[in-house]
């Protein structure tokens, strides 16, 4: 029986939450809008009027599709050519979902969606669906197919492996954007030493380059290894400028919730360097440049009041 107006309202209404789901449980927004439009097919095809709570049924349907999609993209990974980093998300990108609590916020932060790869898809099946979405142990374990009790022991299992991933003090906005901006002007300027104070002595960076952009194999670790390296790469040099296509503008920004420093080039972005930035200083600078995962960061870019560019290299 084909979908009614009202049946697809209905499906209309909840693509955010299910967008905000598989985009957490993938890493990937392109992937994630996929996995959704695959959910809406499969809503299409079914007889539902027999559906008793729809919410349900599409957050099983998505939550299986990605699992799915986890398991074969760990494979895919195996031949990604460099590191493979997620997809960031610059600010009011509705794909971030909800941000009422400090859990919704910290589980689409960059640096927790990295430390996600490290679980596996169940465990970040029930992960996100109970840190993120609030869903009881009962309705996690129905989506699943699992016991309540297995939810919450995966749960549990799960949080300790973020927790020990994110072990450091966290910090407040305007702090952390106050050393952002004291990092971009150290950067800039090529003052290693004042680099190497705003980071941690364990601080690392790591890039994507997808292959297409040059990007380091292995991540660079400590202090001054990462303040040579970022000073190196806010240095303007003319084969840069090569590789993206002209000067790149500089912005600081914000991207999952944590600032981030966005590179861009007559209306492209061409890189965002997320920072993990603690009470101690800052951990960990990731940056993704792989263009194919930068598609959706230009078209918010291109909607946002973003100003003029601190410098131009």
């Amino acid at each position: 029986m084909p979908l009614t107006a009202a049946d697809v309202d209905r499906f209309e209404l909840s693509r955010p939450r299910l967008e905000a789901l598989a985009y957490r449980l993938l890493g990937s927004a392109e992937e994630a809008e996929d996995l959704v439009q695959e959910t809406f097919l499969r809503w299409q095809a079914a007889d539902v009027d027999r559906v008793e709570v729809p919410e349900a049924w599409l957050t099983k349907v998505l939550t299986n599709l990605c699992l799915n999609q986890l398991t074969s993209a760990r494979a895919r990974r195996e031949t990604y050519v460099g590191r493979w980093l997620p997809e960031p998300l610059l600010a009011g990108d509705p794909m971030l979902g909800p941000a009422e609590t400090a859990e919704q916020r910290e589980s689409v932060s960059y640096a927790v969606l990295t430390l996600l790869e490290r679980l596996s898809p169940h465990e970040r099946a029930v992960y996100v669906l109970r840190e993120a979405f609030d869903f009881p142990h009962r309705e996690i374990a129905e989506v699943l197919d699992i016991t309540e009790a297995a939810s919450q022991q995966t749960f549990h299992r799960a949080k300790e492996h973020v927790a020990s991933g994110r072990a450091r003090s966290q910090i407040d906005q305007a702090e952390a954007q106050r050393i952002v901006q004291e990092f971009l002007a150290a950067a800039t300027s090529g003052r290693t030493d004042e680099l190497v104070r705003l980071l941690t002595k364990d601080a690392i960076a790591i890039g994507d380059g997808g292959g297409k952009v040059p990007a380091r194999t292995k991540p660079f670790e400590g202090a001054v290894a990462v303040a040579t390296f970022v000073w190196g790469m806010f240095r303007p040099a003319e084969a840069k400028r090569a590789i993206v296509g002209g000067a790149p503008a500089i912005y600081t920004w914000a991207a999952n919730g944590e600032p981030a420093v966005v590179a861009v080039v007559h209306g492209r972005v061409v890189a965002i360097m997320c920072l993990e930035v603690t009470a101690e200083g800052i951990t960990a600078c990731r940056t993704q440049a792989n263009p194919d995962k930068l598609a959706r960061a230009t078209e918010q870019w291109a909607a946002a009041d973003h100003g003029e560019p601190l410098i131009t290299m």
